[in-house]
């Protein structure tokens, strides 16, 4: 780990803690060059997965990917969750099945049972779009069904 300040590699950790609800780690560094403080933090990195589209090709999964997805739904919505903490949670529920392929589909119906607790409004932008409504009727059909 280099120092953001000085790109000394020479730090040491002062405080080390455990993020709740994501599992991450924090660390507060030292630099032992130049003295600046830093954070940096660990988040387990073996979701390595294929995801299978509905196009029929597979790809590898991109958590910046879901993550995109998330936020223009949650665009200009109060957000009542940090957005990292989201996506670690979604990625849990998803790696929980233990698989090493997964369809977009279920990706898709996890991140709506999710935003469906958390925002009617992001719920309905998600599910516009992951269920390719066409017109004023499907959206109307979705509102029923949440009711």
């Amino acid at each position: 780990m280099r120092c953001p300040f000085c790109s000394n590699p020479s730090n040491r950790v002062l405080d080390k803690r455990t993020v709740s609800g994501t599992g991450e780690i924090r660390r507060r560094r030292v630099c032992l060059h130049c003295q600046g403080r830093f954070t940096t933090y660990e988040r387990l990195s073996n979701l390595q997965f294929l995801v299978f589209k509905r196009s029929g090709h597979k790809e590898p999964y991109n958590r910046d990917k879901l993550k995109n997805g998330i936020v223009k739904a949650l665009e200009k919505r109060p957000e009542s969750q940090n957005l990292d903490e989201l996506v670690s949670k979604l990625e849990r529920k998803i790696w929980k099945k233990g698989i090493s392929e997964v369809n977009s589909q279920y990706i898709g119906k996890v991140v709506l049972s999710e935003l469906k607790k958390i925002d009617s409004v992001a719920y309905l932008r998600f599910a516009s779009v992951y269920r390719h409504f066409e017109n004023p009727k499907d959206f109307a059909k979705e509102l029923e069904s949440m009711n």
